[in-house]
């Protein structure tokens, strides 16, 4: 039976986790003035009551264990740095480029900020959501890659999935994930969508990741490619400094917003 001091302190991680969808062994230890021995008993005992699920460095939600967020739920955590993210990407897309863009809430934010003053700019998503929200911008024509409908990510993909992409030569891909680590590289929590992760940076010159601080140093249960695969990962501020050296000395070029 945990101490009251222990039960106070599960309160208050359930609270963190609870709001941003992810807590650290360091950042709880140096928050509760305790050790990091402390801090992961405390995971453990959380964990085994089903109230979390324990990752290397940290914990995310029970739920994610078994099941994705859906979109609309995963673009209200840490939404404020999804939109930023979004907004640098978008600055990144010039006149005359063909782009794919991923299903996710990262990449919709980037969608949305699209410059209405953009030309000649094909867009080509797997993502429904996407697909209906720039149909009105009057310098995107859209392509849509088919296949079989998620509806959880409002996303397309196997079978049929990724014909189309084979017959694409983009400019860029903007890519979404779960996971980003200087050793397992990028991952992702469901194993269809990395497939079509992997066939869209296949089709494109540059491939461009677009993560919150959240996903550094996590590894999701599918592999989408490896870490040197990538061109550049736009993160948060948030990200610790340590994440941020370690997947640079992997070779990744990294962009904080």
């Amino acid at each position: 039976m945990p101490s009251l001091e222990a039960t106070l302190r599960h309160r208050e991680i359930l609270e963190i986790l609870r709001r941003d969808g992810q807590v650290r062994v360091s950042e709880l230890s140096d928050r509760f003035n305790v050790s990091a021995v402390t801090i992961r008993t405390d995971l453990e005992h959380l964990e085994s009551s089903g109230l979390l699920r324990r990752t290397r460095g940290g914990a995310v939600p029970a739920e994610s264990k078994r099941f994705e967020l859906p979109l609309e739920a995963s673009r209200q955590v840490h939404a404020r740095e999804k939109e930023r993210i979004g907004q640098y990407a978008a600055g990144l897309v010039k006149d005359g480029q063909t782009i794919i863009l991923d299903v996710g809430s990262t990449t919709t934010e980037l969608a949305k900020a699209l410059p209405q003053g953009l030309r000649n700019v094909v867009v080509v998503t797997s993502a429904l959501n996407i697909a209906l929200m720039l149909e009105s911008h009057p310098g995107v024509t859209v392509i849509v890659t088919g296949g079989t409908l998620r509806p959880l990510q409002h996303s397309l993909v196997n079978p049929y999935g990724t014909v189309l992409l084979q017959e694409i030569n983009a400019d860029k891909a903007f890519i979404g994930c779960n996971g980003v680590h200087p050793e397992r590289g990028l991952t992702n929590t469901n194993l269809q969508e990395a497939e079509i992760k992997r066939a869209m940076m296949r089709s494109a010159r540059e491939s461009i990741v677009l993560a919150d601080h959240s996903k550094l140093m996590q590894i999701a249960a599918a592999r989408i490619a490896p870490l040197q695969s990538a061109h550049l990962l736009v993160t948060s501020r948030k990200a610790r400094g340590e994440d941020l050296e370690q997947l640079r000395a992997a070779g990744l070029e990294v962009v904080t917003v």
